[in-house]
Formats: structure tokens, C-alpha cells, sequence
């Protein structure tokens, strides 16, 4: 893979999880504030952003989506393949509810 096709692929997932974020944010705020780890500015600057905007945004060459979490533990659990996946996945959710919203 080139540096111009990763490039390009980086600018193709911003503008998708943009559409996405903004696609929630405009459903339902607090489930995607929750959802995405955003902070309430972060979610209010995204509902209001025109396509223009979000063109523009996207094409950084920087991810603008990241994991919401530092902890390997936690990782651990989303990706751990047991009898009791829905225990895991829901104390995950409550970990990673704990933790602080993203702030630009």
C-alpha cells in the first residue's frame, strides 16, 4: 500500500465516521455523546457542521476517530470470546462510561 492510498483511506474513514457521529448526534445527542466519548461542545460543533465543513474536516491526513481507551483491560474484555460475552461487554460499557470525554 502507497502513502497516497493510505492517505486516501484516511480521509475516506474521517468522512465516514463524521457522517456517522453527526448522524447520531442528530438522532439522539446524549446516546451518541455516550456512544462516541464526545464531549457536549464537541457534539454540539459536529450536529451544526454543513457537508462543506465536513469535506473539508475530513480530509486531514490524521485520524480523527481513536480509541476511547488507554486500558488494555478493556480491550481485553471486547475481544475475549466467552460463555459470559454479554457480562463482559456490559461491564466494558460501565468502565469505559467512567472515563473522561474526548475535549479538543
Amino acid at each position: 500500500m502507497t502513502e497516497n492510498e493510505i492517505m486516501s483511506d484516511i480521509k475516506d474513514a474521517n468522512l465516514s465516521y463524521l457522517m456517522l457521529a453527526q448522524q447520531m448526534i442528530r438522532a439522539d445527542k446524549a446516546s451518541a455523546i455516550f456512544r462516541l466519548g464526545l464531549s457536549k461542545d464537541i457534539a454540539d460543533l459536529l450536529e451544526h457542521l454543513s457537508n462543506a465543513q465536513l469535506l473539508k474536516l475530513s480530509s486531514s491526513n490524521m485520524m480523527l476517530a481513536r480509541f476511547r481507551f488507554e486500558d488494555s483491560a478493556i480491550l481485553g474484555m471486547l475481544t475475549s470470546y466467552t460463555k459470559e460475552r454479554s457480562l463482559a461487554n456490559a461491564h466494558a460499557a460501565i468502565l469505559m462510561a467512567g472515563q473522561s470525554a474526548a475535549v479538543a
